[in-house]
């Protein structure tokens, strides 16, 4: 949840934020200060927030590492439409990588939407290039694997394919998870339609339990084609859901992290210009 909040709001409002407002802000999601400074000392440790004290107050802002992690995964998350898909799958084979680093990067790039189709292939129907080269950087696995654009050749393999897919992305399983996101959150849209003016502090909580149930489920899937998609996926809807209620909550939402939430220099600025291009083709 702290990742959500840092990467959908605080970085896009300064990404730099007093603890106090992190823990009143989290509040009523049932987290308690205990279990907010616990995950946040944690998240330092592991590089991805880093510390800076002003007189006895903390600041915590994503550190580069933090950053990228969370890029990687917006452009996905915050997509305006699925990719157009040109029939041909990125395939990354970790030719010289020992064991510990082929685990590493299948659970790296699982995060980014990779299966495994074979023993030691992972696959992609529409990877997103810049971002397998920052991880391959970042595992520096570079020199030590082979990466391949490839497409099925005669329907029998495409078929075949097909059946791979729905087993190595656990279709069935996300197609419920899907569903029951869908089942959560649509009447949250019935109810803004008759709401002329929501209530900022409401709207932040929407839109932070909106994205991060969405990615929960979005980045343990892929952006896999129609074509190998079952019919009604309902990942399609989910999508749609997800960018209507963003777009509807991210205006009154800012207004209230901009009056609720400190910083080193005092109320968190005006959000940058990525934040109101989410979900658009701008």
């Amino acid at each position: 949840m702290i990742i959500t909040l840092f990467g959908d709001s605080i970085s896009q409002h300064g990404n730099a934020v007093w603890l106090g407002s992190i823990i009143d802000a989290l509040a009523p999601f049932g987290l308690n200060a205990r279990q907010i400074r616990t995950a946040v000392f944690r998240l330092v440790k592991d590089d991805w927030l880093s510390c800076v004290r002003i007189g006895r107050r903390s600041y915590y802002s994503f550190t580069e590492f933090g950053r990228r992690q969370y890029e990687k995964s917006a452009r996905r998350i915050y997509a305006a439409a699925p990719r157009v898909w040109d029939g041909q799958w990125t395939l990354v084979v970790p030719a010289y990588a020992d064991n510990e680093q082929r685990d590493r990067l299948k659970r790296e790039l699982s995060w980014a939407g990779f299966g495994a189709i074979a023993n030691g292939v992972l696959a992609h129907p529409s990877a997103n290039r810049a971002s397998l080269d920052e991880t391959l950087q970042e595992l520096e696995l570079g020199d030590q694997v082979i990466v391949l654009r490839a497409a099925p050749e005669g329907q029998r393999s495409r078929e075949v394919l097909k059946q791979v897919t729905h087993q190595s992305w656990r279709l069935d399983e996300y197609k419920r998870r899907f569903q029951s996101f869908i089942a959560s959150f649509r009447p949250a849209l019935n109810a803004l339609a008759r709401d002329a003016g929501p209530d900022p502090a409401q709207m932040f909580e929407l839109q932070t339990l909106l994205i991060h149930e969405y990615r929960r489920i979005l980045l343990k899937t892929t952006d896999l084609p129609d074509d190998l998609l079952p019919a009604n996926w309902p990942g399609t809807a989910a999508m749609e859901l997800t960018a209507r209620l963003y777009r509807l909550s991210c205006a009154p939402s800012a207004v209230f992290l901009e009056a609720h939430f400190e910083g080193p220099d005092g109320m968190l600025p005006r959000a940058s210009s990525t934040y109101r291009t989410r979900f658009s083709d701008a």
